[in-house]
């Protein structure tokens, strides 16, 4: 009787998703993938995974680095409310299996497809890297993709910048299924939060770790002010008399994504005075 209502009951979501250890996760990972994750794992089965390979596809001097940032991503996993009776949290270098699909991806993308990637490409030029781009960045995205389809996830939360990684992913699922001649894969589907992507401290950009502009979800109460205090804001707002901007304002993207008291955020429109 068990069996034939195990039946009935149709299977659960899987999702897969994770982050490169090379430091302590910020508020856009929070806001970010995190919270759908969070919401998620109540309802899907969900593998969050620490890229410790990824991570050294551009550490590769620096393993000690990516070693140390592990247990401090799983702690800001458990700190944002993932719960490890809810979801598998695991080390990416200890499946071999995704290593050896990532390998046999590699055969079915292309070089010119890989420098497309529109991220990447941003990625490259942040680094600095010019043309001396280790092999295995710029191939990451196909890791990504034996990462996702290992564990035939059919959900991915991301941030919005990670869209083309998902888009990949879906091109190699449909490729293989064609090999296969029947659906063996599914096709991965992106899961983006109502803040797919938080500006950094200084308005240049995404918050991000390499760059510095980010408040890190273990930061100490008086580095997060004093983050919050030297926030890129308007620069055109040179008296209390001026009326203040929103647009481009990075506080006021911080208060959209954090201030549970919407009316409130949304009362200082561009109109309005800043407050004295």
């Amino acid at each position: 009787m068990s069996t034939e209502i195990g039946r009935m009951v149709p299977p659960r979501p899987v999702v897969l998703t994770g982050d490169r250890p090379t430091g302590g996760l910020h508020l856009g990972h929070l806001a970010g993938s995190l919270a759908e994750r969070v919401r998620l794992q109540d309802t899907c089965d969900q593998f969050v995974l620490v890229a410790d390979l990824q991570a050294m596809t551009d550490n590769a001097g620096n393993p000690t680095k990516v070693a140390e940032a592990v247990p401090e991503v799983v702690a800001d996993y458990i700190a944002a409310g993932l719960d490890p009776a809810k979801s598998t949290i695991f080390l990416q270098s200890a499946v071999p299996e995704l290593s050896e699909l990532t390998v046999l991806y590699l055969n079915l993308v292309t070089i010119s497809r890989l420098e497309r990637n529109p991220t990447v490409k941003e990625e490259i030029r942040q680094r600095r890297f010019q043309r001396d781009i280790p092999a295995g960045f710029l191939c990451y995205p196909v890791s990504q993709a034996a990462d996702v389809t290992a564990f035939k996830a059919s959900k991915v939360p991301v941030g919005d910048d990670q869209l083309p990684m998902i888009e990949l992913a879906q091109e190699i699922a449909i490729r293989v299924n064609r090999f296969a001649g029947s659906e063996i894969l599914p096709r991965p589907e992106a899961v983006l939060s109502a803040v797919p992507r938080l500006p950094g401290t200084d308005g240049l950009g995404k918050a991000s770790k390499s760059l510095g502009n980010a408040i890190h979800i273990a930061d100490e109460p008086d580095v997060v002010r004093e983050k919050v205090r030297m926030m890129f804001t308007d620069p055109y707002h040179l008296s209390v008399s001026d009326p203040g901007r929103v647009e481009g304002n990075v506080v006021f993207s911080y208060l959209d994504a954090f201030d549970p008291d919407a009316a409130a955020v949304a009362a200082r429109s561009p109109r309005r005075r800043w407050p004295r």
